[in-house]
């Protein structure tokens, strides 16, 4: 496993993203009303003028940050101009056809009489009566010899693999490995411990089905307002991972420059992931130990990176300039930590600490 890790330390021809933010946030705030639009150009124009800081005469980035916050917004309403007075060629006025809910209804009773053949028995003799017929934890643990407790842990059980046999049976899917149902199963039952010990974050990384089932399974789970995972496969996620990396940053007080910097990072290595992997995912949790921070776990299952020393030297990126690259995501955050494997994937883990005062 091939591996890297900085800390915080930035040298000093670094650019000072710091000082150019606000200057850049009055440019595009004063000429853009929509606020998350706003933001957007912000971080646009922070990975384009990084990516050109090797490039740029001394004493010059701040005349090309303007320079790109301008032409940037130019951009912008020059495009969405475009698209006003070119819409009536796009627009088709003709409503799809309704589908047919009779048979979409049907469809799911059948899922739902399959999903419980895949239960035991006594499975489903304590759900129905539990579920249809009402009948509580109590007299149901004096009737079946146990507990009010065991049959509530037993009912659980139940719900989680009654979810995924479902989902199986409406997709008219059967898994293509012997871990998939495990993995399924952890995931519906919110069973963390469990998570781990199926290794389900690399799973869902290389099973495509269960990376698809896994999407309504965790939006059941009981949600950590301190910690989310985005799944990565389009450039729409890239927004996505950008906006919740905000929001979860916010809760903990950054100041509005960090929260440009966070934000950029992720964006990056969403970027990363949908153009050289394909798919993967990115964990954002906030840190209360050993202070203040946010940290970001970057993951796929990509074709690696065959020398993460040279990706990670200053100036190199696989983007052609046209990007950050793994060192200018790097400069943003405290702290920075790559492991890769060809043919396995990469991960990356970035921390940002609250500064205090």
């Amino acid at each position: 496993m091939a591996g890297a890790e900085l800390d915080g330390a930035r040298p000093d021809s670094d650019v000072d993203v710091a000082a150019l933010l606000p200057m850049v946030r009055r440019i595009i705030f004063s000429r853009v009303p929509n606020d998350a639009l706003a933001e957007d150009l912000v971080q646009e124009t922070l990975v384009k003028v990084l990516a050109a800081a090797n490039r740029v005469e001394p004493g010059m980035i701040e005349p090309y940050a303007i320079t790109t916050a301008r032409n940037l917004v130019t951009s912008m309403w020059r495009t969405r101009d475009m698209q006003r007075r070119n819409q009536h060629r796009v627009i088709d006025m003709a409503h799809p056809d309704a589908p047919d809910e009779r048979m979409l209804k049907d469809e799911e009773r059948a899922a739902i009489a399959a999903a419980l053949q895949r239960l035991t028995e006594r499975e489903k003799q304590t759900l129905v009566a539990h579920e249809v017929s009402g009948q509580d934890t109590k007299s149901l643990a004096a009737e079946l010899n146990s507990s009010a407790g065991a049959i509530a842990a037993q009912l659980s059980r139940s719900r989680a693999r009654l979810r995924v046999e479902y989902l199986l049976a409406l997709h008219g899917v059967e898994p293509p490995t012997d871990r998939c149902r495990a993995v399924l199963y952890s995931l519906s039952s919110a069973d963390r411990r469990r998570q781990r010990e199926v290794d389900a974050a690399r799973h869902l990384l290389e099973c495509a089905l269960c990376s698809e089932l896994s999407e309504p399974l965790l939006q059941r789970a009981p949600q950590d307002k301190n910690q989310i995972i985005i799944r990565i496969q389009r450039d729409a996620d890239v927004v996505e991972a950008r906006k919740k990396a905000r929001e979860l940053a916010t809760q903990l007080g950054f100041s509005r420059t960090d929260l440009t910097l966070i934000a950029t990072a992720v964006s990056e290595m969403a970027r990363n992931i949908v153009r050289f992997a394909g798919h993967g995912q990115i964990f954002i949790e906030l840190l209360d130990e050993p202070r203040p921070g946010i940290r970001i776990v970057a993951r796929d299952a990509g074709p690696g990176i065959p020398d993460v020393d040279q990706a990670l030297t200053d100036g190199y990126s696989t983007y052609n300039g046209l990007g950050l690259g793994l060192p200018g995501a790097r400069r943003l955050m405290d702290e920075f930590t790559i492991s890769s494997e060809i043919d396995v994937g990469t991960t990356v883990t970035m921390t940002k600490w609250r500064t205090e005062g």
